[in-house]
């Protein structure tokens, strides 16, 4: 695995050795040592996957408590992945990474806790798969939202047209307004 620097010093690209021949392909999507020599986390609690159409936007979400590290990953279809830093004291506060992750290019992202997180579906359908660090909890997740002008994300959205969302997501605060990590 090959671990990249983005300009969010703590998210990471990774990108898996793959192995492959006219059967198939083979590889690891998480190694315990590779993250510990990397300083990524070795402790996952929570497995999700998500299935969504082109032109769906999910996020930015994130929880004000048990706040979740995730590594994510597409295996079907692509999607434009972005991380927001919420913590006060980095350097990179409210400033975004975005990255594609596809079925083709096979790259993960990690997303610590204390970021925010969301993706927009840019194939005709994607699946998405994330390992947490911590459980989710309804209580304490915010939406920010997609569009605000402050953190200024340059979504790809497909034919200009704008993303479908949640009625959260719709809803979701101005980074002004939402909760900030020290």
């Amino acid at each position: 695995m090959k671990v990249i620097d983005t300009e969010i010093a703590d998210v990471k690209i990774i990108e898996p050795s793959v192995f492959g021949d006219d059967r198939g392909f083979f590889m690891e999507t998480w190694n315990e040592e590779v993250f510990a020599d990397n300083d990524l986390p070795t402790s996952f609690v929570q497995d999700n996957h998500s299935r969504s159409a082109q032109g769906i936007l999910r996020g930015l979400h994130y929880q004000t408590k048990n706040t979740q590290g995730k590594l994510v990953r597409v295996t079907s279809g692509a999607v434009f992945d972005v991380a927001v830093d919420l913590r006060k004291s980095s350097p990179t506060f409210g400033k975004w990474v975005g990255v594609e992750l596809s079925e083709s290019n096979k790259r993960m992202l990690w997303v610590p806790a204390q970021l925010a997180h969301g993706f927009y579906v840019i194939s005709e359908m994607a699946d998405f798969i994330y390992k947490c660090t911590d459980l989710y909890a309804p209580e304490f997740e915010q939406s920010i939202a997609w569009d605000d002008p402050e953190i200024g994300i340059d979504w790809p959205l497909v034919d200009g047209n704008p993303p479908t969302l949640s009625e959260k997501d719709a809803n979701g605060l101005s980074f002004s307004v939402a909760h900030h990590f020290q």
